[in-house]
């Protein structure tokens, strides 16, 4: 398996800006850079946002198979939070997104952007201001592994089924956690419950 450059493997293209006032219930769907780290896992083929279908001309788009990144957050961590767009519709990006166009598996590309390595080298090119900010530049140096294309799908299959088991088990957890609740609420009201003695 190669380590190859971001650079190397394909491009970045920063996207348009457009602001709240912009958003409309319904329209072009886009992707914002908040939603990156608040809405997503690591991918998605739905956007949660849409802007106003006039400003069509003035915006850019990812399309299926692109991997949109976050190129600001409040923390290191959420700079460089990637999610692969595997709509089938063109998604708007916000300008302080990337798009990265490639031919690799989207949803391997996003999972390695997870890993302490990646993150690791990532903090060298983060610059620290109040908000943190990682460059087109900064993004095309960084490395991820490249196996070839049947490995990604199997590597990718394998992260989907511990996501999903992960998710589930906690979705579970909860709700597990929440009847243990009301029963020792029952138990604890009964037991504290007395009769009046005559």
């Amino acid at each position: 398996t190669r380590i190859m450059a971001l650079g190397e493997i394909g491009n970045f293209t920063r996207g348009r800006r457009f602001t709240k006032e912009d958003y409309a219930s319904d329209g072009i769907s886009c992707i914002h850079y908040g939603d990156i780290y608040t809405r997503y896992g690591t991918s998605t083929d739905e956007a949660v946002s849409h802007v106003r279908p006039d400003l069509a001309p003035s915006l850019r788009f990812a399309h299926t198979g692109d991997v949109v990144i976050a190129a600001v957050g409040e923390t290191v961590e959420d700079v460089g939070k990637a999610v692969a767009w595997l709509g089938r519709d063109d998604v708007a990006i916000h300008d302080d997104c990337f798009k990265f166009s490639h031919n690799q598996n989207p949803k391997f590309v996003a999972y390695c952007f997870q890993t302490p390595i990646f993150n690791s080298e990532k903090n060298r090119y983060v610059a620290r201001a109040k908000i943190k900010r990682l460059s087109g530049e900064s993004l095309a140096k960084l490395k991820i592994p490249v196996p070839p294309l049947e490995e990604q799908e199997r590597i990718v299959a394998i992260l989907d089924t511990f996501d999903a088991l992960v998710n589930d088990l906690s979705s579970g957890l909860a709700a597990e956690i929440r009847a243990r609740r009301q029963q020792y609420e029952h138990y604890r009201d009964r037991l504290l419950t007395f009769k009046e003695a005559a």
